[in-house]
Protein backbone atom coordinates (compact mmCIF):
# COMPACT_ATOMS: atom_id res chain seq x y z
CA UNK A 1 0.00 0.00 0.00
CA UNK A 2 1.12 3.07 -1.38
CA UNK A 3 0.14 6.71 0.20
CA UNK A 4 -2.17 8.56 -2.00
CA UNK A 5 -1.79 11.63 -3.61
CA UNK A 6 -4.59 12.90 -1.91
CA UNK A 7 -3.16 12.43 1.38
CA UNK A 8 0.33 13.73 0.41
CA UNK A 9 -1.70 17.30 -0.54
CA UNK A 10 -3.13 17.06 2.82
CA UNK A 11 0.71 16.57 4.04
CA UNK A 12 1.88 18.86 2.53
CA UNK A 13 -0.60 22.07 3.01
CA UNK A 14 -0.45 20.90 6.81
CA UNK A 15 3.39 20.90 6.69
CA UNK A 16 2.82 24.09 4.66
CA UNK A 17 0.35 25.95 7.57
CA UNK A 18 2.83 24.61 10.37
CA UNK A 19 5.85 26.48 8.37
CA UNK A 20 3.35 29.90 8.05
CA UNK A 21 3.20 29.27 11.89
CA UNK A 22 6.65 29.45 12.26
CA UNK A 23 6.99 32.22 10.02
CA UNK A 24 10.00 29.80 7.68
CA UNK A 25 9.81 29.37 4.69
CA UNK A 26 10.58 25.30 3.76
CA UNK A 27 10.63 23.05 0.92
CA UNK A 28 8.32 20.23 1.76
CA UNK A 29 8.67 16.73 -0.23
CA UNK A 30 6.37 13.48 0.58
CA UNK A 31 7.29 10.24 -0.93
CA UNK A 32 5.57 6.52 -1.43
CA UNK A 33 6.11 3.48 -0.19
CA UNK A 34 8.88 3.08 -2.82
CA UNK A 35 10.92 6.22 -2.02
CA UNK A 36 9.05 7.92 -5.69
CA UNK A 37 8.50 12.10 -5.08
CA UNK A 38 4.52 12.08 -4.62
CA UNK A 39 4.26 15.31 -3.59
CA UNK A 40 6.11 18.23 -3.31
CA UNK A 41 6.56 21.99 -2.26
CA UNK A 42 8.74 24.80 -2.29
CA UNK A 43 7.17 27.43 -0.55
CA UNK A 44 7.81 31.37 -2.00
CA UNK A 45 11.82 31.52 -1.03
CA UNK A 46 12.61 28.89 0.83
CA UNK A 47 16.19 28.06 0.39
CA UNK A 48 17.16 26.20 -3.37
CA UNK A 49 19.53 23.86 -1.55
CA UNK A 50 16.86 23.09 0.61
CA UNK A 51 15.41 21.20 -2.22
CA UNK A 52 17.88 18.55 -3.01
CA UNK A 53 18.05 17.80 1.04
CA UNK A 54 14.02 17.82 1.42
CA UNK A 55 13.52 15.13 -0.80
CA UNK A 56 16.87 13.24 0.35
CA UNK A 57 15.22 13.52 4.17
CA UNK A 58 11.79 12.24 2.83
CA UNK A 59 14.23 9.10 0.40
CA UNK A 60 16.29 8.78 3.61
CA UNK A 61 13.32 7.91 6.12
CA UNK A 62 12.04 5.69 3.40
CA UNK A 63 14.53 3.81 2.80
CA UNK A 64 15.36 3.09 6.54
CA UNK A 65 11.95 3.33 7.76
CA UNK A 66 13.17 5.70 11.29
CA UNK A 67 13.28 9.16 11.81
CA UNK A 68 15.93 10.78 9.97
CA UNK A 69 17.47 12.51 13.00
CA UNK A 70 17.42 8.64 14.69
CA UNK A 71 20.04 7.87 11.79
CA UNK A 72 21.91 10.96 12.50
CA UNK A 73 22.47 9.82 15.99
CA UNK A 74 23.48 6.00 15.03
CA UNK A 75 25.87 7.53 11.63
CA UNK A 76 28.55 9.46 14.27
CA UNK A 77 31.76 8.40 14.23
CA UNK A 78 31.91 5.30 16.32
CA UNK A 79 28.64 4.45 15.55
CA UNK A 80 26.86 1.90 14.50
CA UNK A 81 26.10 3.47 10.70
CA UNK A 82 28.85 5.43 10.61
CA UNK A 83 29.31 6.65 6.98
CA UNK A 84 25.97 5.34 6.19
CA UNK A 85 25.38 8.82 4.51
CA UNK A 86 27.52 8.11 1.41
CA UNK A 87 25.53 5.37 0.52
CA UNK A 88 22.54 4.86 -1.84
CA UNK A 89 23.71 8.43 -3.72
CA UNK A 90 23.51 10.01 -0.80
CA UNK A 91 21.42 9.86 2.18
CA UNK A 92 20.64 13.56 4.90
CA UNK A 93 21.24 12.07 8.81
CA UNK A 94 19.69 14.98 10.25
CA UNK A 95 15.80 15.57 11.99
CA UNK A 96 13.37 16.72 9.03
CA UNK A 97 12.47 13.13 7.49
CA UNK A 98 9.78 11.02 8.62
CA UNK A 99 8.28 7.68 7.86
CA UNK A 100 4.39 7.72 7.36
CA UNK A 101 2.49 4.75 8.73
CA UNK A 102 -0.87 3.73 7.34
CA UNK A 103 -3.62 4.50 10.33
CA UNK A 104 -4.98 0.89 9.70
CA UNK A 105 -2.45 -1.28 9.60
CA UNK A 106 0.68 0.56 10.82
CA UNK A 107 2.73 -0.52 7.32
CA UNK A 108 4.84 2.10 6.14
CA UNK A 109 3.48 4.07 3.17
CA UNK A 110 5.92 6.94 2.35
CA UNK A 111 7.95 9.51 4.10
CA UNK A 112 7.81 13.18 4.44
CA UNK A 113 11.35 15.52 4.07
CA UNK A 114 11.60 18.95 5.48
CA UNK A 115 14.08 21.59 4.99
CA UNK A 116 14.53 24.98 4.90
CA UNK A 117 15.17 26.27 8.78
CA UNK A 118 16.75 24.66 12.04
CA UNK A 119 16.57 21.18 12.19
CA UNK A 120 14.34 21.83 15.13
CA UNK A 121 12.11 23.21 12.83
CA UNK A 122 12.29 21.11 9.93
CA UNK A 123 11.29 18.25 12.45
CA UNK A 124 7.77 19.92 13.56
CA UNK A 125 7.26 20.89 10.42
CA UNK A 126 7.18 17.49 9.06
CA UNK A 127 5.41 16.58 12.25
CA UNK A 128 2.35 18.61 12.06
CA UNK A 129 2.49 16.90 8.25
CA UNK A 130 2.03 13.65 9.12
CA UNK A 131 -0.44 14.49 12.48
CA UNK A 132 -2.71 15.96 9.22
CA UNK A 133 -3.80 12.13 8.46
CA UNK A 134 -5.18 11.79 11.90
CA UNK A 135 -7.57 14.60 11.27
Amino acid sequence: MNISLENSEKIINAAKAKSEELGVKMNIAVVDGGANLTAFARMDGAWLGSLDISIKKAKTARFFDMNTGIIGELSQPGGALYNIEHSNNGLITFPGGVPIKCQETGNIIGAIGVSGSTVEDDHAVAMAGIEALGK
